[in-house]
């Protein structure tokens, strides 16, 4: 039996994350049935699609052993080049698809479709030492096996080999099992004025050093 194992990002992977990232949006779990059908590929294209069209070479996908994406990790090594990068290269190419809303977003699929059109809210001056920012999802069958921690690892070494000094992400607050996950891998409590529903999460490369 071929075991899972992480590999580089493929272009014939991009269909699998728009669904792994659908699929672990609600807090790790299934988020399909919050979103209409025309709505169920907004995430993918906020969170995941357009760091592995921008930069495939820090995009590393976990394989069933069968050549299907079941999992990923991807992000960029300078959270505010990539900013202006969403804004000029990838959301022309999506913004028809998913207006903004015109006032208070009220529905979940309104509510993404306005992060999707204010890429600037990832630039957070209390983020600035640590400038690459990352996603990771892997469905849930394939969680707990130590896939998560081996994809992390390819993410990492790829930001050191790039000369990053230190990563941060976003999460859930409400997700407990995945703060554990982050606790156990080394990173720390960034704290962030007005986080809202997230708690970010900061650590050094082995390239770099950070002050915790």
């Amino acid at each position: 039996m071929t075991s899972p194992t992480v590999r580089p990002y493929r272009p014939a992977d991009l269909p699998a994350l728009y669904d792994i990232c659908l699929r672990t949006a609600d807090a790790g779990q299934d988020a399909t049935g919050q979103y209409p059908p025309q709505g169920r590929e907004l995430l993918g294209a906020i969170f995941a699609a357009p760091y592995a069209v921008l930069e495939p070479d820090l995009t590393f996908v976990l394989d069933d052993g069968h050549g299907d994406a079941v999992g990923y990790v991807l992000g960029t090594g300078d959270t505010a080049a990539f900013v202006k990068r969403f804004r000029d290269e990838w959301l022309p190419g999506v913004a028809d698809r998913w207006p903004a809303p015109a006032g208070e977003p009220v529905t979940p699929t309104e509510a993404m479709a306005a992060l999707l059109h204010t890429p600037e809210r990832m630039v957070l001056p209390e983020l600035a030492a640590y400038p690459a920012h990352l996603h990771i999802d892997v469905l849930p069958d394939f969680q707990r096996g130590g896939h998560g921690r081996a994809l992390m690892a390819a993410y990492l070494a790829a930001l050191a080999r790039q000369g990053v000094p230190a990563v941060h992400l976003g999460m859930l607050t409400v997700n407990t099992p995945a703060r554990a996950f982050y606790d156990r891998l080394g990173f720390h409590e960034i704290p962030v004025t007005d986080p809202g529903v997230l708690t970010y999460l900061g650590k050094a490369t082995a390239h770099g050093r950070t002050r915790e």
